[in-house]
């Protein structure tokens, strides 16, 4: 059987990755995954400077799922190149470092940072970031731009680039043409949809930030849709993600037409979880007679 599936020119071994946020830079999960069975590492978002994210509480268990507001923290880029990436090149896996901003500059000086880094194989760029610019409107929720920070991106970057797209849109079709047209070479989708939760007993907000970004099996389904709409929306390779917990759901986003999948919140549930994705899908091959994993992609009948 083969399982390699390939994006932008760069080939997966399988097409199991890790959802950005959910598993850190791969260190913290290496005792309990062996990082060599995954298709790629996406790392943690990477900013310009240290980012120390959001006030305290900033995660709340809701129904199917979780609510986060972390905020992005994280060390900055120098950090990352010095720890992160020597730990990862240890592998025989590939690296996608997530990126995140927020102005435009922002993002294009880790880009270019990023650029000398032979062992980074792509770049994912969180456009769920609020443009400070912008009024902290998410470069993801308006086309235009959308379109002007995946041009900007692309023009400094060495590497391929992957637009990861906010859900909290009112026409995700729309969205994954304005980042094909300006020079994605692949998209992801989705990330989290924005979420609140009230403790009625204290009469607050579970978070801090009073909103986060939902996660988790119950948004399964509203990713699963929207996935198959980019994907029919344009020809450049789609990850999807979004509830994945099982080879089961992997496979349902591979069909709507995604050619690699990551698992993010259900590694908090079961840190072993994508290794079992791998093993499932593998043998789903092999029970339905599927010989190339690339045949499935897209292949549900309409």
């Amino acid at each position: 059987m083969k399982t390699e599936v390939t994006i932008a020119g760069v080939t997966l071994k399988n097409p199991v990755t890790t959802a950005s946020g959910t598993f850190g830079s791969g260190m913290e999960y290496s005792e309990f995954v062996d990082l060599n069975r995954l298709g790629a590492v996406v790392t943690k978002g990477v900013a310009n400077v240290p980012w120390p994210g959001n006030p305290t509480p900033r995660v709340a268990e809701v129904y199917g799922g979780m609510l986060n507001a972390i905020g992005l923290q994280n060390p900055g880029v120098e950090v990352f190149l010095e720890r992160d990436i020597p730990f990862l090149k240890q592998y025989d896996t590939k690296i996608i470092v997530n990126v995140c901003g927020k102005t435009t500059e922002d993002y294009v000086e880790v880009v270019e940072r990023l650029g000398d880094e032979r062992a980074v194989s792509m770049l994912e760029i969180n456009v769920s970031c609020p443009n400070v610019k912008e009024g902290a409107i998410a470069f993801g929720q308006k086309a235009d731009a959308l379109f002007d920070i995946t041009r900007e991106v692309k023009r400094h970057a060495r590497q391929p680039i992957i637009m990861k797209l906010s859900p909290n849109v009112t026409d995700i079709g729309e969205m994954a043409k304005a980042a094909e047209a300006a020079g994605a070479d692949a998209l992801s989708l989705i990330n989290t949809l924005t979420g609140m939760k009230i403790d009625i007993h204290r009469r607050k907000f579970a978070l801090a930030n009073k909103t986060g970004g939902m996660s988790g099996p119950a948004i399964k389904p509203v990713a699963v849709r929207m996935v198959y709409q980019a994907a029919h929306a344009v020809k450049i390779p789609v990850i999807g993600m979004g509830g994945i917990g099982t080879a089961e759901d992997a496979i349902e986003f591979i069909l709507a037409g995604a050619t690699a999948v990551s698992v993010g919140a259900m590694n908090f549930v079961d840190p072993c979880t994508t290794v079992k994705v791998v093993e499932g899908i593998e043998a789903y091959m092999k029970k339905y007679g599927v010989e190339d994993v690339t045949e499935l992609i897209g292949a549900v009948e309409v």
